[in-house]
């Protein structure tokens, strides 16, 4: 029982030492001044007036579940976007992938999977 508890909380800590959210941001229109991540709004249709700064792209495999592995990724897709001057996101993709596995006592594997978002950086001129 000890040895089983033991392979768990070792399992846990590596994830939290190898899980983390990141993100890449492609500009293709005119940069602006960076906002916060805060004023970031995911949107899933495109608002009426805006303008496209870049494509931005996140992946996290830092979240207990698999919401949380999305709670990550939309966190840093903001976070990219907010970088170039975006005030929003327009969600384009949601998917998953295999980012490696854990090995576990006796050779086991536990997968590990990650959430990856994409989206196009935008300014809404008129909210």
């Amino acid at each position: 029982m000890k040895t089983t508890i033991y392979s768990i909380l070792i399992v846990f800590f590596l994830s939290l030492i190898v899980s983390c959210a990141s993100g890449t941001t492609l500009v293709t229109g005119t940069q602006r001044e960076a906002t916060t991540e805060e004023s970031v709004v995911i949107y899933t249709e495109p608002p009426a007036n805006y303008e496209v700064i870049g494509i931005v792209t996140a992946s996290s495999d830092a979240g207990m579940t698999e919401q949380g592995d999305l709670n990550y990724a939309i966190a840093e897709l903001k976070r990219q976007a907010a970088k170039i001057g975006a005030n929003g996101v327009i969600l384009e993709s949601v998917g998953t992938s295999n980012s490696g596995g854990v090995i576990m006592n006796y050779g086991i594997i536990v997968p590990v999977t990650a959430k990856n978002v994409s989206g196009k950086a935008i300014y809404v001129t008129d909210k």
